[in-house]
């Protein structure tokens, strides 16, 4: 038997889906964005405004009503159970590199002030390009890295305040 689908709406509203009911569900794609929806003899007009395949989370509107839908993994319940938060990582003002690689691009200058989700730099490994973006909003602190520079795991690249 197939676990069920967590799903978490506007951070507050959790359900779990049956991959049952998902598969019987009544539902015609209009476009690469908008659905019809029936439920229970009840109409529904679905569009999909903006969508974070990477990271699960969607925003949806269903009769022009707005919902934020994020779609829980097993990885993500089981940081839930232990106690430790993803936002946790949002109080850093530490730019870490993830993995080595080449600097490919720095967006960003000292005494910046940068946007939550900006890329601050991209980051070449593995032969994919990496955006790495400001888990706040802040400014650049310093910049410890140039264009053409390789930097190792967990090497200092930008520092925010």
């Amino acid at each position: 038997m197939e676990q069920p689908i967590k799903v978490i709406v506007n951070e507050s509203i959790n359900y779990e889906l049956e991959p049952a009911n998902l598969v019987n569900l009544d539902l015609i794609a209009l476009t690469n964005s908008k659905y019809h929806v029936l439920k229970n003899d009840k109409s529904f007009k679905v569009n999909l405004i903006k969508s974070d395949f990477s990271k699960r989370a969607y925003l949806i509107e269903v009769n022009s009503n707005k919902y934020h839908v994020k779609i829980l993994n097993s990885i993500d319940e089981t940081i839930k159970k232990i106690g430790l938060s993803i936002g946790i990582s949002k109080k850093s003002n530490d730019i870490i590199a993830p993995m080595p690689g080449l600097i490919l691009s720095v967006n960003v200058k000292e005494n910046q002030e940068v946007k939550e989700g900006e890329i601050l730099l991209i980051l070449e490994a593995m032969k994919m390009e990496n955006a790495i973006e400001s888990p706040k909003n802040g400014v650049v602190k310093s910049i410890n890295i140039k264009v053409g520079n390789t930097v190792s795991k967990g090497a200092l690249m930008i520092e925010l305040a």
